[in-house]
């Protein structure tokens, strides 16, 4: 039989699904906002967005391919000594988001961690978790299952609960 949370930690439980929902849609939020700035970057359009600098308020600026990119490397970054070179100046929100969302896939890892341990479920199921934070679309699609699953867990457990606690009331206390 496998291990199921205890009463007890049902609060904890709660306040680790909100923070899961929480830290899945700043992570699937941000993850999309990663692939459409490697789309504009590595693809033939080459630009980066920035904010203030010499082009104004909020602009495009070209990135060039260095001397040692092939033409595959342009759509594979990293893939050799290939460097993109951003001609803006300003702040590069292109390479904010690109760290933000970094930064934050820890705490969504962290948020993951803590349900997956509250409710006891089996490793597989924290890696699938994990990938909620880089594979585009699934955080949303795993919040909205975990949040629906882990809901519906608490309350028929809490149901059983309630209904095995009036079970064992004696007789003569029920009816008064």
């Amino acid at each position: 039989m496998p291990r199921a949370p205890k009463l007890a930690s049902f609060p904890a439980i709660r306040g680790a699904l909100k923070f899961y929902q929480i830290a899945s849609i700043i992570t699937g939020v941000g993850l999309l906002l990663l692939v459409a700035e490697m789309i504009l970057k590595y693809t033939p359009m080459h630009i980066e967005l920035f904010l203030g600098g010499t082009g104004g308020f909020l602009w495009f600026a070209p990135v060039i391919a260095g001397a040692d990119c092939e033409w595959w490397s342009l759509f594979f970054p990293s893939t050799n000594s290939c460097e993109m070179i951003s001609t803006g100046d300003g702040f590069n929100i292109s390479l904010f988001i690109l760290v933000a969302h970094g930064w934050f896939y820890v705490v969504y890892l962290f948020a993951c961690f803590r349900i997956w341990s509250l409710m006891r479920w089996p490793f597989l199921r924290f890696i699938t978790l994990a990938l909620g934070g880089v594979v585009p679309l699934l955080s949303f699609f795993m919040e909205a299952r975990v949040a629906r699953e882990v809901r519906r867990y608490l309350s028929e457990r809490e149901a059983a609960a309630a209904a095995s606690a009036s079970s064992t009331v004696p007789a003569s206390e029920g009816t008064r």
